[in-house]
């Protein structure tokens, strides 16, 4: 009987250990004038649970190892089961033998309608179109799994971006916004996908990987390398912005990163960082008010 008792107390922890994220979702209804109304309570409530007691993938995380994420739904518009929002999405990982996390995904996402009744089930299927709440919460959920292990291995987050372009293949015949095939500059969940897995943006992973493990992972025994490290990679970025100028890709990630740039290069042991600062202005103008804050 005890030999149960303690296999049942197995099975439950490596339940409660295999869950990937801790996030925080937040419904923000201010701009309805009735953000005090019940469902959009009950809407945060089921997307934490969903989000959070979800098992997306067959890797099981050590409670210590969840990624830390945040999702904000700003909802502008609703009738009956109708939604008009938008949803911000930021996830952070840790920094090796630091109290410091580093921003990895921020992303916007204009494009986020959707249907929803009060205590609905949400149920995420791999293969098919559930719904476009759930849908889109998948698809960022296989984005912030994707970036945070490209961070700790080499093209470690392949299997997570092939799980968001299968949600990009079967949202497409939905007809919502976001899913439709890239066109122009737009900056859609599926450009998004479409420019991870090109073979053009390629490097794109191994940059991310050697930027953190590499890079900002050194800073803590040997804060000159390590600065010297992210140097070297943030300067392969140059030959991505020339097979395709202006990327939405290069865009997300300068979003997550443009603080971290400026605040790890404006102090510290100085390195030689004159082209970096040229490349940057010249890659990521949008943010020049920050690259002028690095000093070399």
């Amino acid at each position: 009987m005890r030999k149960k008792f303690l296999f049942i107390c197995f099975i439950f922890s490596m339940c409660l250990n295999s869950q990937e994220l801790n996030c925080t979702l937040v419904v923000n209804a201010q701009q309805t004038g009735n953000e005090n109304v019940q469902v959009f309570k009950t809407l945060e409530k089921q997307l934490n649970e969903f989000i959070n007691n979800t098992r997306w993938s067959s890797k099981s995380f050590e409670t210590q190892e969840r990624i830390e994420c945040s999702m904000v739904i700003n909802i502008q518009n609703y009738q009956t089961d109708a939604f008009q929002a938008s949803i911000q999405i930021q996830s952070a990982r840790p920094v090796y033998n630091s109290f410091y996390s580093s921003s990895v995904y921020n992303f916007n996402d204009k494009d986020f309608n959707f249907n929803y009744l009060e205590y609905q089930n949400l149920n995420f299927n791999t293969t098919q179109f559930e719904s476009n709440l759930v849908s889109v919460i998948a698809f960022h959920v296989y984005m912030i799994l994707g970036m945070d292990a490209d961070t700790f291995e080499l093209n470690g987050g392949s299997s997570y971006y092939k799980q968001a372009r299968d949600i990009v293949s079967y949202s497409q015949q939905s007809g919502f916004k976001g899913w439709e095939p890239p066109a122009g500059g737009a900056q859609t969940r599926s450009a998004l996908i479409n420019n991870i897995l090109s073979p053009t943006f390629k490097d794109f992973h191994s940059i991310l990987f050697n930027y953190h493990f590499t890079g900002l992972d050194q800073l803590a025994k040997d804060i000159k390398g390590g600065k010297i490290a992210l140097v070297n990679s943030l300067m392969k970025l140059e030959d991505l912005n020339k097979r395709r100028p202006n990327s939405f890709l290069l865009r997300v990630f300068f979003d997550a990163k443009a603080d971290e740039i400026s605040d790890v290069f404006s102090d510290g042991p100085s390195v030689n960082i004159a082209k970096l600062v040229s490349m940057l202005n010249k890659v990521a103008p949008t943010h020049s008010n920050k690259w002028k804050n690095i000093k070399f």
